[in-house]
């Protein structure tokens, strides 16, 4: 059995695509049994409840970038993100604290389904432009992905899983984790980044190797790079 963890947050759109690559390169592998388990990982913990800007406009102001330098970047990485059959619409995208959706990926993970929940909470947020932040549409999109949505949003409200999120923070300082997507396999191989199809595959070929790699010196620079966003 080969344990992947998966460090990445639900508003980060480069772990969008590196979820993408590394089911790929599962789809293919005909090695070991695998099993997935997504690790929280906020990227801007401070992010206020209900904030309404665009991300956009979150994201230029946290940065110190312009809107022109916001769109560059955003094109940039829609088109990468189209070549992975991902249909990303920023100018729906909104700003959300993601600790709420983060323990929901645990309630998830308690009941058999944080596979299907991962993908509904992104496919959401980049896609239909629903707020992720809200725990009425954290229940609904739970429900769509199999679970029951009075379970869920109770869980929600009675502050569930808190304790798992920042134990699964908590254990990617240990790792020197600063930027996401970040891969671990079977606790020793570590991939940073959404990384090409190629890398995934040898990573999963060599997952018994024991030396746990840093994180690309390009995913602490604070903001969004060719592969990790950064905090």
């Amino acid at each position: 059995m080969i344990q992947v963890e998966v460090w990445s947050d639900i508003v980060c759109p480069w772990c969008y695509i590196g979820k993408r690559r590394l089911e790929r390169a599962l789809a293919n592998f005909k090695g070991d049994e695998v099993s997935v388990e997504w690790r929280s990982f906020q990227l801007d913990p401070s992010t206020p409840t209900g904030d309404s800007r665009t991300v956009g406009e979150s994201l230029a102001a946290r940065k110190g970038m312009s809107m022109s330098q916001v769109k560059g970047m955003f094109a940039h990485v829609t088109g990468i993100a189209a070549e992975e059959g991902l249909a990303y619409d920023f100018d729906r995208a909104r700003t959300a604290n993601t600790l709420d959706a983060h323990r929901l990926l645990h309630f998830a993970k308690a009941h058999g389904r944080q596979g299907e929940v991962k993908e509904r909470l992104m496919h959401a947020y980049f896609t239909e432009g629903a707020d992720v932040g809200d725990h009425t549409v954290l229940a609904s999109l739970a429900a769509s992905a199999g679970l029951d949505e009075v379970a869920a949003k109770q869980a929600l409200a009675d502050g569930s899983y808190a304790d798992e999120v920042q134990a699964d923070i908590a254990q990617a300082r240990e790792y020197g984790i600063s930027g996401v997507p970040f891969f671990v396999f079977n606790q020793r191989l570590g991939v940073s980044g959404a990384q090409p199809l190629e890398v995934f595959q040898q990573a999963l070929a060599q997952s018994s190797l024991t030396l746990l790699k840093a994180p690309a010196a390009d995913a602490a620079s604070g903001a969004c790079t060719d592969d990790s966003c950064a905090v």
